[in-house]
């Protein structure tokens, strides 16, 4: 019986399909003449089918996959095939979304998924075409036929949809539009008054290229596209939590990101910065400041929210790579990759074990402090020391006729005599022992053989015996000595060291904001310049790995501070239980050398007298002092390779027995080959986003341009380009501006230029009424997209109109100004000035709980996650924001002092002034008029008796108030 009812309704569904297939007429828009897998049919499946037939192993449903050619057209458990290319009535998925029955129909009722008649019919006509898969549109190379030299190719690409669309164009915006358009769109900020007469009295045919290039060139130019980026990786200068602790010189990275834009560096160039600037073999200098930009692209990473005492160490850990991975997919890769922590990715090709390489990838990296500032003369002053140093030490020699300087020394270890202890390091030899040296403190080897020499009269006094020394070069000098991991079995962590306003800390799974109650044991203040044992109890942690940290300097409520006589000198570091060992020391045959010849220069059997030393002690002394630098960032290090285990059902606790290597996304190019380095492997991560056969870098960073530009991605999910995104809206446009970026070296500056150049940018924001019937939401652009500023821009373009902006470039944030409604932990004892120092609102400090109310009004994101697109509202609070904030009625004050600060100026003069700098354009005769009435109105309800120059500031503030409260003073129409 039932395969009876099954041979009716499957000639009624082929019926269907002949129908459907040849009258396209039946639906709003035709059915395509062929139909395409990834942009008619898989969007389909996935909204409607990949639940329960998706990759995802754990939640698929009666053993069916269709995501792939392979599961959908294998045989069924029932019998037959959910699909047969070529023959739709043979094909069970086709009878299925037919059917009427509840038990039967697909998909299923009760997931409240309905499939339309259209896609019904694209689904049979596809079937019918051949069934053709295809790998998702994203993880295919961008492909253009289009010439490189093609000036008109954006245009064109956008005029061939509005044809098939059979969509009018608006005509071009007129000047004073158009400069507005560029200025805030390029700069964040509008024209000045004197740029908008010169562009509207150049009337030759470049004066519109050469305005897009002024502002192109202008520094505020890096000020707005840093901004833009800074939302992607959720930057803020404190980490949120209880007490809302800084993150150490933040605003350093926002400065290089400034700077970046503006001398429009490579993109693939900002990449690696980013994913591995500290590991670079060459490093890019700043020409102006000379100063080493590459490493403070690492920055992005530390920018998440921390925890200051939390309970479970492994599980913080777990959580802040989590945000690092789901940051750093997004960012780079317009994927959402942290949607495999518990299980693959139930729709993109994306594994569970390509969310562990990439968490191993970060495990194996350490969040540090790191030099800001690290100059050329700065490595070069400390290689000349070292040539110093190598001197004296060959001078020695020469004259005892003798070679004795460490490099020739033998570089044994200390063995240890019992199992009553771990050496974790010995300092006792000319090496380090394995522990990195970050900064420049430490230089790379111990002091082992160093020889001691009085300044005043140029005699030895002695071989240095040997140690871990911050002050090789001299005190206060940034670095840290860090040890490699090792996991916590013994009860005590021991260092023996002495110094001065310095500290020792024990990181256990790479927890930073060591502090009470939980975690204070775990940092040590050395400030003792006898030597001294320093000991922690780590017990309560044991099975945790973790690594000691050396460093010259404090902490001060996570502040680090770095006084002038700092320094810290180590001579080992141990784990043992019990008691601390008798016989550490003794063990060392470098050691033991060293010994015996200051033995021997003491009873005078070796000459102590070497005159011709003394200057070069006083020009080590001298370069020294190059060295010393207070310019410190959190960045980060490599640290030692670890390959992590998966997390079952995403529990740190619950671990699988085989670990993940390290190695790049399996669905991409380079994927899924595990790294090389010994290290972290985020080199060879960035390689691989950076390969040329990769097929989202490029796509992912241009449509980022276009949205900014024009307000809306050409993919509108800009951060997700996986099978749940958005498809792009012109697919061969975002192909060739993929080709195109890549072949003009990553320019993003050329990039913007190109777009910003084409008709479709420069069109009108009016809109026929056909234009709002046929294309609601302005999808193929024929006009341009009306938009609302930017909370930044709307702030900053007040301090503009007011003539009151300060125009300085990078240094510290300004202080959060703090209303009496913001408190809490971690509220600061002082308060940032209302007007934020006139400075652009870049500059203003983001303090993650105590945000701006100005800016979270206006959409800023709250810094969390990537937002490569940000919300855009329309409140009440907006509105009431404009009214009645202290800030936005001071600037309307000075906006009219300033203005009744010019003298012999006629009423409608005094209103075409607020106009231009407000909308970039003169008054209208209608706009003039009601300017009168206004002013008409507030004469009326004076009744104080103030002086008459008082009431003429008061009438003009509160008219100047009530141009920021325009839509057009908010918006670019």
């Amino acid at each position: 019986m039932f395969q009876k009812l099954r041979n009716i309704v499957l000639s009624t569904v082929a019926l269907a399909a002949t129908y459907s297939c040849g009258n396209d007429h039946n639906f709003s828009e035709p059915l395509p003449e062929t139909v395409d897998f990834n942009f008619h049919v898989r969007p389909i499946l996935v909204q409607n089918c990949y639940l329960c037939h998706g990759p995802d192993p754990s939640g698929r449903k009666a053993e069916l996959r269709l995501d792939i050619y392979e599961g959908a057209t294998a045989a069924l458990k029932e019998g037959g095939h959910a699909i047969v290319p070529g023959k739709p009535s043979k094909s069970q998925l086709i009878y299925r979304i037919y059917h009427e029955e509840e038990d039967q129909v697909m998909p299923p009722p009760e997931s409240n998924y309905k499939l339309t008649e259209r896609e019904k019919a694209l689904l049979e006509k596809w079937v019918d075409q051949g069934a053709e898969w295809k790998a998702h549109w994203a993880f295919i190379k961008p492909e253009t036929s289009i010439s490189a030299t093609n000036t008109n190719a954006i245009d064109s690409l956008i005029d061939m949809q509005l044809e098939q669309k059979q969509l009018a164009k608006s005509p071009e915006a007129n000047k004073n539009s158009l400069i507005r358009r560029v200025s805030y769109l390029l700069t964040g900020l509008p024209p000045s008054p004197s740029d908008v007469q010169y562009f509207i009295s150049d009337d030759s045919p470049e004066a519109y290229e050469k305005m897009v290039d002024g502002y192109l060139n202008s520094s505020a130019y890096g000020e707005r596209w840093a901004r833009h980026w800074m939302d992607l990786v959720r930057y803020a200068e404190t980490k949120g939590h209880e007490f809302d602790y800084e993150i150490v010189g933040a605003w350093h990275y926002r400065d290089y990101l400034i700077r970046a834009f503006n001398e429009d560096v490579p993109y693939d160039e900002l990449v690696k910065e980013h994913i591995a600037g500290d590991l670079l073999d060459s490093m890019r200098y700043n020409d102006e400041l000379g100063i080493a930009e590459s490493q403070l692209g690492t920055a992005f990473f530390t920018m998440a929210e921390g925890t200051h005492s939390p309970v479970d160490l492994k599980k913080d850990e777990a959580d802040r790579i989590d945000n690092i991975i789901d940051v750093t997919s997004k960012t780079f890769q317009g994927l959402t990759v942290s949607c495999a922590r518990c299980h693959d990715h139930k729709f993109d090709p994306i594994l569970t074990a390509d969310y562990y390489s990439m968490y191993g990838m970060m495990e194996s990296t350490r969040f540090t402090l790191v030099i800001a500032e690290q100059s050329i003369e700065t490595k070069k002053s400390a290689k000349e020391i070292e040539d110093i140093k190598t001197y004296m030490r060959k001078m020695i020699s020469e004259k005892w006729d003798e070679k004795i300087i460490a490099d020739n020394m033998p570089s044994e270890k200390r063995v240890s005599s019992g199992t009553t202890y771990h050496m974790i390091g010995d300092f006792g030899n000319k090496d380090l022992d394995g522990w990195k040296s970050i900064g420049t403190a430490f230089g790379q080897r111990t002091t082992l053989g160093d020889p001691i020499i009085d300044r005043s009269s140029g005699r030895l006094i002695k071989l240095d015996e040997g140690r871990a020394s911050s002050k090789l070069f001299s005190t206060g000098i940034f670095g840290s000595l860090q040890s490699q991991n090792f996991l916590l079995e013994k009860d005590f962590i021991g260092v023996r060291a002495r110094g001065k306003n310095s500290t020792i800390r024990i990181v256990i799974d790479n927890f930073q904001l060591i502090q009470d109650p939980i975690y204070g044991e775990l940092e040590m203040k050395v400030d003792n310049e006898q030597w001294g044992n320093f000991i922690v109890d780590v017990s309560p942690w044991k099975g945790h790995k973790a690594y000691i940290e050396i460093l010259p300097g404090e902490y001060q409520r996570h502040k680090y501070q770095l006084p002038e006589d700092a320094y810290v000198e180590a001579k080992y570091a141990l784990a043992y239980n019990s008691e601390w060992p008798s016989e550490v020391q003794d063990q060392n045959e470098s050691f033991k050398k060293i010994q015996q010849r200051n033995a021997q220069l003491k009873n005078g059997n070796l000459t102590s007298q070497f005159p011709e030393l003394k200057s070069a002690v006083d020009s080590s002394l001298l370069i020294a002092k190059n060295l010393a630098s207070q310019s410190i960032f959190y960045g980060v290090a490599d640290g030692f390779g670890i390959d992590s285990p998966v997390f079952i059902r995403g529990n740190h606790q619950e671990l699988s027995e085989e670990k993940v290597p390290r190695s790049f996304l399996s669905a991409l190019p380079k994927g899924g080959v595990p790294f090389k380095s010994k290290g972290s492997g985020r080199m060879e991560f960035a390689e691989a986003v950076l390969a040329n056969e990769n097929p989202l870098t490029a796509r992912v960073m241009v449509n980022r341009i276009w949205h900014h530009l024009f307000g809306r991605g050409i993919v509108e999910t800009v951060d997700n380009f996986g099978l749940q995104g958005k498809l792009p809206s012109h697919p061969e446009l975002l192909d060739y501006l993929a080709i195109k970026f890549q072949n003009e070296n990553w320019s993003i500056k050329k990039m913007v230029r190109s777009i910003v150049m084409t008709e479709a940018f420069k069109r009108s924001t009016s809109r026929r009424d056909e234009l709002l019937e046929s294309d609601p939401t302005n999808i193929y652009l024929a006009s341009f997209p009306i938009r609302r500023l930017e909370a930044e821009a709307i702030r900053d373009g007040i301090l503009v109109a007011s003539e009151s902006l300060n125009d300085s470039l990078y240094g510290p944030p300004v202080h959060t100004y703090l209303t009496d409604f913001m408190q809490g932990r971690g509220r600061p004892s002082k308060s940032g000035p209302l007007n934020g120092n006139a400075r652009r609102s870049i500059y203003l400090e983001v303090r993650r709980n105590f945000l701006e109310p100005m800016m979270t009004t206006f959409d800023r994101p709250i810094p969390f996650s990537t937002f490569g697109k940000r919300d855009v509202t329309n409140v009440p609070s907006q509105s009431l924001i404009i009214m009645n904030d202290p800030f936005v009625a001071r600037q309307a004050e000075i906006m009219a002092q300033k203005l009744l600060s010019i003298e012999n100026l006629s009423f409608d003069e005094k209103v075409s002034w607020i106009y231009m700098r407000s909308f970039a354009r003169n008054p209208t005769a209608e706009e003039l008029t009601k300017a009168k009435e206004f002013m008409a109105m507030l004469q009326n309800l004076e009744t104080s008796s103030k002086y008459e120059s008082h009431k003429e500031l008061e009438h003009w503030k509160q008219y100047c108030h009530s141009i920021f409260n325009l839509k057009e003073f908010i918006y670019l129409i």
